[in-house]
């Protein structure tokens, strides 16, 4: 239950053992595993809890007992276009120079840096990422590190992969942004960590790095990317530029005002959670018997859709590009009266099924779905972005509940 301490507990940075529950989902499917359409038998669920650390302040998953099996998504242009913007941002600072060298730790997210930083002049060691490799100038880690149990590990590897004068670039989704957007649905089993960017900038001293810049981009509500160097290095000595210190301050500030390190700021997210879950429940009873259909097999929209108790007696189908997804199910989402899983199918099936709503569960692909799949609106349909409530999507969205 959120709020309570934990027990029998190891933070996965500093070893303590006092932490409280700040965000408690209860059983849930793992979010990773997608069952076979057509399987009857019920998937098995596993508690999904958030803990902070009292000592440190890391918000973490408490424990995982799940196998990681996720199919690779396709990258959203969203990503694609942060990366871009990212890189031009590190080359701007003189942190990803023509000429350098530079490694990418592998996200199970999907997607690369590594062609634009080689269209940048960089010389890109080809190892995925090995811990083992040539020292780099620049490691980068987008949306990477978080997947890994060990912090202390994961970190230490990111910092040694690097030359004396090396810039480590983090990309994450930070804590700050998941209080601000109430994005409780962040959180799922293989997710280890949560990071602010005043626990990172903390666990950098703790190996010997301090900031040298910060750059912030509206992906996902908002993440940001932070640049790090050894102490007493080039790069720790001039910095990023002002621009990019200023951000970084002012992060600081808002994270310390929003509480990052405050269970009772950070618990206000077990709120959020029946709000979204309610509403979605709510508009579902109203309108699945017009056509409902969802797109984006994100891990996000798992937690989300098994929380809100939706089945295929809800929604007719997701819809996912991936093509590792095809023929699978959304897990969670058998109801107990044995009614199917919804199915996940590709994007050809919007023809063919004509659905009069379509909800939307990952908001930052909506320009991107309109201009791809004109035939929703076309045929009379509608988008609804699916968080925080239910929203229809038209000339001025409009807010359904």
């Amino acid at each position: 239950m959120a709020g309570t301490p934990v027990a029998s507990w190891r933070c996965r940075w500093c070893a303590g053992a006092e932490g409280t529950v700040v965000l408690d989902l209860g059983e849930q499917p793992a979010a990773d595993v997608f069952p076979p359409v057509g399987t009857a038998d019920a998937e098995a669920r596993y508690p999904l809890r958030m803990v902070l650390c009292a000592g440190c302040g890391l918000a973490q998953l408490e424990d995982d007992p799940t196998e990681a099996d996720e199919p690779r998504g396709v990258e959203p242009a969203a990503l694609v276009a942060q990366a871009r913007e990212a890189v031009a941002d590190l080359a701007a600072a003189e942190l990803a120079e023509p000429g350098a060298s530079a490694a990418e730790f592998p996200s199970p997210h999907g997607g690369s840096w590594s062609g634009l930083l080689a269209a940048h002049g960089l010389t890109v060691l080809d190892d995925g990422g090995a811990v083992d490799g040539v020292p780099a100038d620049l490691v980068v880690d987008s949306l990477g590190m978080m997947h890994d149990p060990d912090q202390r590990a994961a970190l230490a590897a990111r910092a040694d992969r690097l030359t004396r004068d090396g810039v480590l670039a983090l990309h994450v989704h930070p804590l700050g942004t998941i209080l601000r957007t109430s994005a409780w649905n962040a959180l799922r089993h293989g997710h280890y960590a949560y990071y602010s960017v005043s626990w990172l900038v903390r666990a950098a001293r703790d190996v010997g790095f301090v900031p040298v810049g910060l750059w912030r981009y509206s992906l996902y509500g908002g993440t940001v990317v932070l640049a790090l160097a050894r102490a007493g290095s080039r790069p720790a000595e001039r910095g990023a530029g002002t621009a990019a210190l200023a951000a970084l301050r002012d992060v600081l500030d808002e994270e310390d005002a929003a509480g990052v390190t405050n269970p009772r700021s950070v618990g206000r997210l077990q709120d959020a959670v029946t709000r979204t879950a309610t509403a979605l429940r709510s508009w579902l009873d109203d309108h699945r018997a017009e056509g409902v259909v969802g797109y984006g097999a994100a891990s996000r929209a798992v937690s989300l859709l098994a929380v809100a108790g939706a089945t295929g007696a809800d929604m007719i189908a997701v819809v996912d590009a991936s093509p590792a997804k095809e023929g699978l199910s959304m897990p969670g989402t058998r109801g107990s009266d044995g009614t199917a899983r919804v199915p996940i199918v590709d994007p050809s099936a919007l023809t063919v099924l004509r659905p009069r709503w379509v909800v939307l569960f990952v908001p930052d692909l909506l320009d991107e779905v309109r201009r791809q799949y004109p035939e929703v609106e076309a045929s009379g349909g509608r988008w609804v972005v699916a968080e925080p409530t239910p929203v229809v999507v038209g000339p001025d969205p409009i807010r359904t509940r």
